[in-house]
């Protein structure tokens, strides 16, 4: 039997106003505030990035979900990996689609969570000034982790959450800062085995190649791994980058990476090591969050993102059945430009070419 790669979109819940965003920022602040009022930097930057078929949505609205659902099943993708933010002590943000997703049934389409389990800061993106800190990350302990299990088990119960060998795949974005993270694992097993379920396949989710084998000793089934960080990461690696990158920051310039470079070492890292699970990213642009601050991908395109999909399934078909899953980041990271969803650009492009990636 000719099995299909699975493949999992990493999915943003932010597209909708919250009280916090409203204090925070202004009133009725989202993802869509910085998306639209950013500018081009440089000849040929691609900004604004203005969406087409669904245009600036509310996540609030069922239709939406919908659209966003058949658009991804049609492309080949197996289901959502939503991001789900609990800061310990109860305290969740963003909680409201995926709780509507769950509680409603619909839309029909598999899900699973990745705990994005970092402080929320405003950020000046500047050396030397420190951030803001808006809401900060915790781990409180076992009472905690306990009703955090049971706050999502209604979810975990539901026959459309995503599962490898049996277990619910549930991600960890930070592994590096969860001190307490064989503890957590434990109890959560402990407990979805008290109520019927089979335990969980837990992933990390890795950027840079340096922090790969600490992660492979702490009780993680899997590491989802992306390369991009290693790129960016290039620009320290000597003096003369460091004064490259310094002076593009005082000309109010972005560090441009290459998107090829990015592409040929990700392929290179997931060849020589068949227990990374590949996470891609089809472009990554952050200046409508960071303006000049931050990085850029340099000459992505539909066509570039079809060969790199299609090549890291090429490399997953030689796996075994259970380790031939695929992370794409993201479904409709706008702030980040790393994104599958119609723009007035492309078009349905990198849909159709990741449609030809994955059904092929």
């Amino acid at each position: 039997m000719n099995q299909k790669v699975r493949a999992i979109a990493f999915y943003l819940p932010q597209f909708y106003p919250t009280p916090e965003n409203d204090e925070w920022w202004e009133p009725g602040f989202t993802e869509w505030t910085n998306v639209a009022k950013a500018k081009p930097l440089f000849r040929g930057h691609y900004q604004p990035r203005i969406p087409r078929d669904l245009s600036f949505y509310d996540l609030r609205v069922p239709e939406v979900r919908e659209k966003q659902t058949q658009m991804a099943r049609d492309a080949g993708i197996e289901g959502f990996c939503y991001w789900h933010y609990w800061f310990g002590n109860g305290k969740r943000l963003l909680a409201h689609v995926f709780n509507e997703v769950v509680e409603s049934g619909k839309p029909d389409f598999p899900f699973c969570l990745c705990w994005a389990n970092h402080s929320w800061k405003s950020k000046t993106w500047q050396p030397n000034m420190p951030d803001t800190m808006l809401m900060e990350q915790t781990y409180p302990g076992v009472e905690d982790y306990t009703a955090h299990f049971y706050a999502m088990l209604p979810a975990f119960k539901d026959k459309r959450y995503m599962t490898c060998e049996g277990k619910l795949i549930f991600g960890i974005f930070a592994p590096n800062d969860f001190p307490d993270f064989q503890l957590f694992s434990d109890i959560w097993n402990k407990l979805a085995k008290e109520n019927g379920l089979n335990g969980f396949y837990f992933f990390a989710f890795v950027q840079g190649s340096n922090v790969l084998n600490k992660f492979n000793h702490v009780g993680y089934d899997a590491l989802v791994f992306d390369k991009m960080i290693d790129i960016y990461h290039e620009y320290d690696s000597s003096f003369l980058k460091k004064i490259y990158r310094k002076l593009h920051y005082m000309c109010h310039k972005p560090i441009r990476l290459n998107y090829n470079r990015y592409v040929k070492q990700s392929i290179e890292s997931f060849k020589n090591d068949d227990s990374l699970i590949p996470c891609i990213d089809p472009d990554f642009d952050h200046s409508p969050r960071s303006a000049y601050r931050w990085i850029i991908f340099d000459n992505s395109s539909p066509e570039k993102w079809e060969r790199f999909c299609k090549s890291s399934v090429e490399i997953l078909k030689l796996r075994k059945v259970n380790n031939q899953i695929l992370f794409i980041k993201s479904w409709n990271e706008w702030g980040e430009g790393n994104y599958l969803e119609p723009d007035q650009k492309y078009g349905h492009a990198y849909l159709e070419a990741t449609s030809r990636a994955l059904n092929n």
